[in-house]
């Protein structure tokens, strides 16, 4: 295997990684029982992800090209897919052992999953009338034989396989019956559908069943929606429709087996499946986890206040006050949102403020991804029908997300809003709302700019930033940009945003290479890095230089990063922290300091060459002093994490930061942060009213 880049390492084995880093959440004693719970369920639900998108591909890529060559790793595909299944034996171990471990715990607070073994007898008998006249009827066991052809097995549904004396037999759990049955005279334990059924099996065929277990297929889900054609005459939301329908039935790509696996069982299976044995793994825990987040929600309060993370109510913006008109607040002074830390409510009372305002005359919007209830969508349909003009960029393509912006696309239709799909083979994922008041004399420009989705709900789970401002010069350039994304021109020109793929990569690269100069010059020059990923190998590449040269890197990257810091001779001056914690590290922040001046950009782009090349990206600079130092504070914050932040070492293995001082977790300081700036502000206006009191029953005193 050859590296022609000793400095980077794979991509997939990286990102495998970081799911381990989410997984050694939920093994953390530290963080609340129910937390570390819902941990293993985002672990496998990442996991699943990975497997239908990035195996998906590099399953594909083997057939047509077994010879490609990674240039990161210098990995063939089918060396990759090796290197993935034997990464994830190990981390289905490490899966398995921190949920008994949960579970042995919540099993003493008696809100664990149980076995049929640790049933009663009148609990028994309770399961068994229920199986007998709530499950039975609606279930449609099938045997394969030559009139019985082996099912299409859909992509994560849940089936019981069974051995039968002349065959074998499946039965199909179904998606419109409870998952968790709760079993009497407990608290809060229960069992699952599939454990029910499975249990049950032998009533649902006639032969002696020999062998049964729970198993689950997981299929390649890599749909290029570009390379498929659309026709002229047809509605371009239509044929997404069409398309997404082919995912379910695309290759298996994993087979799964809860508990109990049986050699000749998945022999036979495997033979039908078309896999291989090293793409069969074995899972003690339940193959599906989203069950956890109902049982949770059903708990006792009582319960699940001592088990889970306190309750945290995102602060109001201390740069807006939302009793007050914002359009003119805006336009006084700009704005900065740090969410979860700050409510998204400041950003949806502007829209709603906007959308009935007589001097808005249009509101424009990229949108990649909306929570299920979205208040940004009823508010542009407001706007719409109010008779403002409102533009709405909707990406179809939003992976696992098309169907819920299809049905946003139509709704927004209907109320008069212009939609627009953006182009062939580049995804829009720029985050940008521009808002245009008019006067009898002027036109004033309001626009947003974030990080992360226009999402309601993620906003209370992500990390990101929304910056807000009436600048004209950010204005225009936000004008050229929609204008440029309605007449299908990607390579537009613009004064001060960078906007991929037009110049953005091109922007930071030179960026670079202006502190390479620096440095070189002898003269003091750093880069700090916040982001989702790094893979992108040009960047990659320059960062290096940068290094050699002498300029001081430091990067938060939360999940993939092919670059390998503190290899000597490439990346001395590099070191890379990710933060793995309550909430998603989301935000993007790019900033070179050379001689004291600091040039400091949010963007929605990760250094990924999908994102640089690929997509249509937004960064954003920031002037005002006051809020380019809140997001250099912010970002220094996080370099003090001793809690949740893990170094990358040379060799691509993460370790934790030294935490022999005093405990640091940066996610909880700035959530107390976001209270006591509250806090300060408030009494700020307090002390101001009461001089001003005092100072009027002076001047009537002396009177």
């Amino acid at each position: 295997m050859y590296k022609k880049y000793p400095f980077t390492q794979n991509r997939e084995l990286s990102w495998l990684r970081f799911n381990e880093r989410v997984l050694e959440e939920a093994a953390d004693p530290r963080v609340p029982l129910l937390e570390r719970l819902k941990f293993i369920a985002i672990f496998t639900s990442n996991l699943d992800e990975f497997y239908m998108i990035r195996c998906g591909s590099l399953y594909d890529l083997s057939l047509i090209d077994k010879d490609d060559i990674d240039k990161r790793s210098g990995m063939t595909p089918d060396e990759q897919l090796d290197a993935i299944y034997e990464m994830s034996e190990k981390l289905y171990v490490l899966k398995d052992e921190t949920y008994k471990d949960i579970n042995r715990t919540l099993r003493s607070l008696q809100m664990s999953c149980l076995s049929f073994k640790d049933l009663s007898k009148k609990q028994l008998k309770y399961v068994t009338q229920y199986f007998d006249t709530q499950i039975f009827p609606l279930l449609s066991p099938q045997i394969i034989d030559a009139r019985h052809p082996f099912p299409h097995l859909i992509n994560k549904g849940l089936y019981i396989i069974v051995e039968l004396e002349q065959g074998y037999g499946i039965i199909s759990v179904p998606n419109f019956i409870d998952r968790v049955l709760y079993v009497p005279d407990t608290e809060h334990c229960y069992l699952l559908a599939e454990q029910i059924i499975c249990h049950f099996a032998q009533k649902l065929f006639n032969e002696k069943v020999l062998f049964k277990t729970v198993i689950r297929v997981t299929r390649n889900a890599d749909i290029n929606l570009d390379d498929k054609a659309i026709d002229d005459d047809e509605d371009y939301r239509q044929s997404m429709k069409k398309i997404l329908k082919s995912r379910s039935r695309l290759s298996p790509i994993r087979l799964e087996f809860y508990k109990d696996i049986k050699d000749d069982v998945c022999e036979y299976l495997c033979d039908h499946l078309n896999l291989k044995r090293k793409q069969v793994f074995v899972s003690k825990t339940p193959l599906e986890m989203e069950h956890v987040y109902s049982v949770i929600d059903s708990a006792s309060l009582s319960l699940k206040t001592p088990l889970s993370y306190e309750d945290f109510n995102a602060q109001p913006s201390i740069d807006l006050d939302s009793k007050k008109p914002l359009i003119p607040q805006i336009i006084d002074h700009d704005a900065l949102l740090f969410y979860p830390y700050q409510d998204v409510g400041v950003f949806l009372d502007l829209l709603k403020e906007a959308s009935s305002d007589p001097n808005v005359v249009s509101i424009k919007i990229t949108i990649y991804r909306l929570a299920k209830h979205s208040k940004i969508l009823r508010y542009l349909c407001r706007a719409a029908e109010n008779g403002k003009e409102v533009t709405v960029l909707m990406e179809l393509r939003a992976r696992f997300d098309e169907q819920n912006n299809i049905n946003a696309a139509e709704i927004l239709e209907d109320a008069g809003c212009r939609i627009l799909y953006g182009f062939e083979n580049y995804k829009v994922h720029s985050k940008v709302c521009l808002i245009t008041y008019k006067t009898r004399n002027t036109i004033k420009y309001i626009t947003q700019i974030g990080t992360g989705n226009y999402n309601e709900k993620t906003s209370h789970m992500y990390t990101d930033i929304s910056y807000i401002t009436a600048k004209e010069s950010i204005g225009k350039d936000a004008v050229a940009f929609f204008q440029n994304m309605a007449t299908s021109n990607l390579n537009g020109s613009y004064q001060y945003l960078w906007v991929a793929p037009a110049n953005l990569k091109q922007e930071v690269l030179s960026n670079i290479d202006l502190l390479i100069e620096h440095a070189k010059a002898g003269k003091a020059a750093s880069i700090k890095i916040k982001m989702n990923s790094m893979t992108d190998m040009d960047i990659m590449k320059r960062l290096v230089e940068a290094s050699q040269a002498g300029v001081k890197i430091t990067m938060v990257i939360r999940g993939i990063c092919c670059l390998l810091p503190e290899l000597e001779g490439y990346t001395d001056n590099i070191w890379i922290i990710s933060i793995v914690g309550r909430f998603l590290e989301h935000s993007r922040i790019y900033c070179f300091e050379t001689q004291g001046v600091n040039k400091v950009y949010i963007s929605s782009a990760d250094f990924m060459t999908r994102n640089t090349e690929k997509r249509v990206e937004v960064a954003c600079p920031i002037y005002d002093e006051r809020l380019k130092k809140r997001i250099l504070d912010y970002f220094d914050d996080i370099l003090k994490d001793n809690v949740k932040a893990r170094y990358l070492k040379s060799n691509g293995q993460y370790v934790r930061v030294d935490s022999s001082r005093d405990p640091y977790d940066s996610q909880k300081m700035n959530m107390e942060k976001a209270i006591e700036l509250v806090s300060n502000k408030e009494e700020k206006v307090e002390n101001g009213l009461f001089d001003i009191l005092t100072q009027l029953k002076q001047s009537i005193f002396k009177k």
